[in-house]
């Protein structure tokens, strides 16, 4: 299952840290070539190191996701060192909460610019190499909040998710004739080295509110994103998964309480 992985040449945007980290390992693990680009030189280099000594095939490169020049030249070096792009992983994201009161529109600017702008950036940069290679997989790291879910100070944020969900829907119908397909993975409340100073008392508040009691793993949403890249998901486009523990299905905390 999932074999036909084995030596494409995929990117990673965000691929240094937290979900994009585990998108990354998933796939090296299962044979890619992966590229890890990060805005931070140090810690793309890091974490294509700490990879390749266990023996995982990666090379990094930076990037700014919201800069057209700087997508190419990463979309440019992946195809120079791999000999192609086969997949394309759009994970980079920002997330910073503030609430609109208080929220410049610089900000909100920044974070469309930074989730959604660069979705279409990768994709639009990916194009010739999946014209050229005859076929493609992109997939998209949205989330449960803002196409499912809300939450204060993450106006922008849930916006910006869900606008990558109505960008996917246009944009399977036009990368089907590269026989490219493009679907969305929505994680719910995954642990990252951002929740690590928050305290276990504020973790297992979060994990109470999810039915399989504990928060995801990085590694959780990798799995799903290696699914929607295989051939086995080929007849799969314009789609998004939920990997959330069921965080979004109880109807009230009395639901989880019945558990």
């Amino acid at each position: 299952m999932l074999t036909s992985i084995k030596g494409r040449s995929v990117i990673v945007t965000g691929g240094s840290k937290g979900i994009g980290r585990g998108i990354a390992t998933v796939f090296a693990r299962q044979g890619a070539k992966v590229m890890i680009a990060a805005r931070g030189a140090d810690s793309a280099k890091a974490a294509s190191d700490a990879m390749n000594a266990e023996g995982a095939t990666t090379s990094w490169t930076t990037c700014d996701v919201s800069d057209w020049d700087s997508v190419q030249a990463m979309v440019a070096k992946t195809a120079e060192v791999f000999g192609g792009v086969d997949i394309l992983c759009a994970n980079a994201g920002i997330f910073p909460q503030t609430k609109m009161v208080d929220m410049d529109p610089a900000e909100w600017d920044r974070v469309m610019s930074t989730n959604l702008r660069s979705a279409f950036l990768c994709v639009k940069a990916c194009i010739p190499q999946f014209e050229k290679n005859g076929r493609g997989r992109v997939v998209l790291t949205s989330s449960i909040t803002g196409p499912i879910t809300g939450f204060p100070g993450w106006a922008h944020y849930g916006a910006s998710k869900a606008g990558q969900l109505g960008f996917l829907k246009t944009a399977s119908m036009e990368l089907a004739r590269y026989k490219t397909t493009i679907n969305a993975v929505m994680p719910g409340n995954i642990y990252t080295e951002g929740l690590q100073d928050l305290g276990q008392d504020y973790l297992d508040t979060m994990a109470a509110s999810i039915p399989l009691k504990r928060l995801g793993a990085v590694e959780d949403i990798g799995n799903a994103a290696l699914f929607f890249a295989s051939d086995e998901a080929g007849y799969i486009t314009g789609q998004q998964i939920v990997v959330d523990g069921g965080q979004t299905i109880p109807e009230s905390l009395e639901a989880i309480q019945e558990i």
